[in-house]
C-alpha cells in the first residue's frame, strides 16, 4: 500500500509539473509549430495527412497491399528471396510530410515527438514485439555517433521500450565499420554496402541463444541495414530476429533490388 501511495503520488506530481510547463512554455506541433494539446502532438490537418501504415501488409516484410490477398500473403520480393528478418513492420510511410519529422528527430535534435512516434510504432508493430525478449536498436559506427551526438534508433528503442517492457539491448550488436550513406543507392548498392558491417558482441554471443529479438530503427528503404543486422543475430544464436521501424519507403517490390 505504501508503495502504491508514493508512486500514485510521483505521478501527480510529475502531471502537475508537466502542467505547470505546459503554461510556460505551450506544447506546439513538431511540424507547424502551432499550438496543440500536449507535448508531441499533431495538429489535425497535419495528422490527416500522415500516412500510417496497416493491413494488409506482406505477412513478412510489411509492403502494403492495395487490397486484401488472403492470410499470410507475401510480397514478390519475399517469394524470391526469403529475408533473414523474420518479420518486419513500420508505423508511417516515408513521404514528404514524414520525411519532415524523421530528419528534423534524426538531425535536428528534435525530441520533444520521441514518445509519439513511438506509441505510432507500437501500434504498427505488436505482430513483431509480441513474445520479443530485447530490442536491439541497429548501431552507428562511433566515428558517426560522434559527430550526430545520439543515435536515433537507442531513442526510439527506449521509448519503445517504456511502453512495452522490452528490455533495450545496445550491448549486443555493434557496427565494426563506418559505411556509406545508404542514400540513393539502388538496392544492391545498399546490400554490398552493408554487407559484413555489424557484429555480435561478446556479452550478444552469451545472451541471445534461443531468443527472439526486435531490431529498431528510424527509416527502412529496401530491408537492407536490417538484413545485414539479423545475420550475425541469428548465427550468433537467436531464432527469430524481427524489426521495427519509424517509417519506411513504400514502392512496388521488386525482386532485383
Amino acid at each position: 500500500m505504501r508503495s502504491w501511495h508514493r508512486y500514485g503520488a510521483l505521478g501527480a506530481v510529475r502531471k502537475a509539473g508537466t502542467a505547470v510547463g505546459n503554461l510556460i512554455w505551450p506544447p506546439v506541433s513538431p511540424l507547424t509549430g502551432c499550438n496543440v494539446a500536449a507535448t508531441g502532438q499533431l495538429e489535425a490537418d497535419s495528422w490527416a495527412a500522415i500516412h500510417f501504415l496497416d493491413a494488409p501488409w506482406c505477412d513478412t516484410c510489411g509492403l502494403p497491399f492495395a487490397y486484401w490477398v488472403g492470410e499470410g500473403a507475401e510480397c514478390g520480393a519475399c517469394l524470391a528471396r526469403a529475408p533473414a528478418v523474420h518479420k518486419a513492420r513500420a508505423a508511417l510511410a516515408y513521404t514528404d510530410l514524414s520525411r519532415r519529422l524523421v530528419l528534423d528527430f534524426k538531425h535536428g535534435g528534435r525530441l520533444d515527438a520521441l514518445d509519439q512516434l513511438a506509441a505510432w510504432m507500437v501500434r504498427a508493430g505488436t505482430g513483431v514485439l509480441a513474445g520479443a525478449q530485447a530490442l536491439i536498436p541497429v548501431p552507428l559506427h562511433p566515428t558517426r555517433l560522434f559527430t550526430r551526438r545520439y543515435n536515433q534508433s537507442l531513442l526510439l528503442a527506449n521509448a519503445v521500450s517504456r511502453r512495452t517492457d522490452i528490455p533495450v539491448e545496445p550491448g549486443w550488436l555493434i557496427r565494426k565499420r563506418r559505411t556509406p550513406t545508404q542514400a540513393g543507392q539502388s538496392g544492391k548498392a545498399r546490400r554490398r554496402n552493408v554487407a559484413g558491417a555489424f557484429a555480435v558482441t561478446a556479452r550478444g554471443h552469451a545472451a541471445l541463444a534461443g531468443k527472439t529479438v526486435v531490431l529498431i530503427d528510424d527509416v527502412m528503404t529496401t530491408g537492407a541495414t536490417f538484413e545485414a543486422c539479423a545475420k550475425p543475430l541469428l548465427r550468433a544464436g537467436a531464432v527469430f530476429v524481427n524489426a521495427l521501424a519509424l517509417s519506411r519507403v513504400v514502392k512496388p517490390a521488386d525482386p532485383t533490388t
